[in-house]
């Protein structure tokens, strides 16, 4: 069995890492009169990724920019360095309200970017998919010959309490946490329910202001219109609709 989980541990984060990761230019025009949401996509993917989710952000009149980063073969603080640029090229000069959107590595990314960085005119966050308390598929990866592949950025979003998500302080404004759950041939190495990389109870924070589950994979939960409503329901009103909670 043990021998069945590394393979499948190990196709998977092959999959992930064949995935193009090319970058294109972060997408900004003037945000006139509407509210700007700053879009995180997660490991090993770029911002073109978020595509569905921006283009449904875009429809509920929000002004979106995506923030693209590599992340393989690079270490959580480089790339919280070159988010960090981008965030500020962007949306610095902005008087709108700023919300922040995170897909899985995104979303400890603008958790990161916040702890030092916070503007006066932040408005809510919503994480997705995001480990908030560590990935066990991590820790397995951790001192296996394959786990280098995913890079020091990937090795570091373990469950110790010195991995990159449990060194990041608890939030102090309004994050909307939303997990996915599906079957996998992981969940041996997850506890409890998950969405195929990431376990519910890891997403969850002591101060999140709220909290939601939805039926998805964790690499499709950016193309999921449950997944969409839902964060432009909490970007709105800080609250999830709960009447559509499975």
């Amino acid at each position: 069995m043990k021998q069945k989980l590394l393979l499948l541990t190990l196709a998977s984060l092959l999959i992930v890492l064949l995935v193009p990761i090319w970058q294109t230019p972060a997408e900004s025009s003037e945000p006139g009169k509407k509210e700007v949401v700053v879009v995180l996509h997660g490991l090993a993917r770029s911002n073109t990724a978020m595509w569905r989710l921006k283009q449904r952000l875009e429809e509920a009149d929000f002004h979106v920019e995506t923030i693209g980063y590599a992340s393989l073969n690079r270490t959580s603080q480089q790339i919280i360095q070159e988010i960090s640029q981008q965030i500020n090229d962007c949306c610095r000069s902005i008087s709108n309200r700023v919300h922040f959107v995170g897909h899985s590595l995104g979303g400890l990314l603008i958790r990161a970017y916040l702890v030092d960085s916070r503007p006066d005119n932040l408005g809510r966050v919503v994480l997705i998919g995001t480990p908030n308390r560590g990935s066990e598929i991590a820790d397995y990866a951790n001192g296996k010959w394959w786990g280098h592949l995913a890079g020091p950025a990937a090795l570091s979003l373990g469950t110790t309490e010195e991995s990159f998500p449990n060194t990041l302080p608890e939030p102090d404004y309004p994050v909307g946490v939303i997990a996915g759950v599906r079957s996998s041939d992981n969940d041996e190495l997850i506890p409890g329910l998950d969405d195929g990389l990431v376990s519910v109870e890891s997403t969850k924070l002591d101060k999140m202001q709220d909290f939601m589950v939805v039926p998805s994979g964790h690499s499709m939960m950016r193309y999921n219109n449950q997944v969409a409503d839902q964060t432009i329901h909490f970007l709105r009103m800080g609250r999830f609709n709960k009447s559509e909670n499975l």
